[in-house]
């Protein structure tokens, strides 16, 4: 470790090591955990927007998206937005922070986790207590092989969830290529980017922040279709060596108009007329109902089971030919 290595620091706050890392290491950067500037909040004000509030502008990756959340704390409470605006924001917003490191990361959960386990080792003479912290090291780094070694991904458990994560919303956007490099990238929610994927950087900074391409690049890499080649026309296949001969199945034309349109189930009916209720006038749009197992009435002869289409009558003067029997038979 040289003066002028491009380390990233994450502390607690202590008031000795912002100079004492400024003094020694110059050119690395010095990030402060989160939980413990939300725990310095907390002494005074105490609710949960507070907290909603902090964690929604250090977790912006932009720094307009950073300004606006920013505005929008300074208007729910001036007072702590001025308290905040103290800290600089490149140690602890992630709109701030530089691609250096290839982490997002907001605590200092690792050093946390690692002097919990030291806690029976610390009141321990110095070769006893390195002793413990060795034996640690090695059954922790024992522990991670085997997890590694049960992975069927290159990526850890959790890399790979995040990563299918964003596979699954790149299927919401959409990419339009620039002719050179560049793309830019439209979602759902007014979300628009722009991926230059020779630098591999997104305007949204998370593929620079954690190394790992974001939902916008993915949508990109679908649009270039880099594992899918062209083929040629059909006259240019080969002829096939296969024995069987595929032939289309026989083909019947139905009479009448084909549908289109899928039949619905009785369910899906009632909630797609649910679905088009009106919340203002609280009543339900009118729909076409269906006309099966419904008697018509002939309009000539005013009998029901036939239209005047079919109608063999001569009109209302007609006699059911039941009643001419009846009449013959009683005279």
């Amino acid at each position: 470790m040289h003066a002028n290595s491009n380390f990233t620091f994450i502390s607690d706050r202590q008031k000795g090591l912002k100079p004492a890392i400024a003094h020694i290491f110059p050119c690395a950067e010095h990030r402060y955990c989160l939980r413990h500037i939300y725990e310095n909040m907390r002494k005074v004000w105490r609710t949960t927007e507070y907290k909603e509030h902090l964690w929604n502008c250090a977790k912006s990756t932009t720094i307009p998206e950073f300004e606006t959340l920013m505005r929008e704390f300074r208007s729910y409470d001036v007072e702590v937005y001025e308290w905040l605006m103290k800290i600089p924001p490149h140690h602890w917003a992630r709109s701030h922070f530089s691609s250096r490191a290839m982490s997002d990361m907001l605590l200092n959960n690792l050093c946390e986790v690692f002097n919990s386990k030291l806690v029976n080792g610390r009141d321990k003479p110095i070769l006893t207590c390195l002793e413990f912290i060795r034996e640690y090291l090695m059954k922790r780094v024992c522990n991670v092989m085997k997890v590694i070694n049960k992975c069927t991904c290159p990526l850890t458990p959790t890399g790979e969830r995040l990563l299918q994560a964003n596979i699954s919303s790149a299927s919401q956007y959409t990419a339009r290529w620039n002719g050179v490099s560049k793309y830019q990238v439209k979602g759902p929610w007014h979300d628009q980017h722009v991926v230059d994927m020779g630098q591999m950087t997104c305007s949204c900074r998370k593929w620079e922040l954690t190394g790992m391409p974001c939902k916008h690049a993915i949508a990109t890499i679908n649009e270039m279709a880099d594992n899918v080649d062209p083929i040629k026309g059909r006259s240019m296949w080969p002829n096939s060596d296969c024995p069987t001969t595929l032939t289309p199945p026989p083909h019947h034309k139905q009479p009448g108009r084909p549908k289109k349109k899928r039949r619905q189930t009785a369910d899906e009916k009632s909630v797609s007329q649910s679905q088009k209720e009106n919340p203002q006038q609280g009543q339900c749009e009118i729909q076409k109902l269906t006309r099966k197992f419904v008697s018509v009435t002939c309009s000539k002869c005013k009998n029901k089971g036939h239209n005047a289409r079919a109608c063999k009558g001569k009109g209302e003067m007609e006699v059911p030919v039941k009643q001419m029997k009846f009449e013959v038979l009683q005279g």
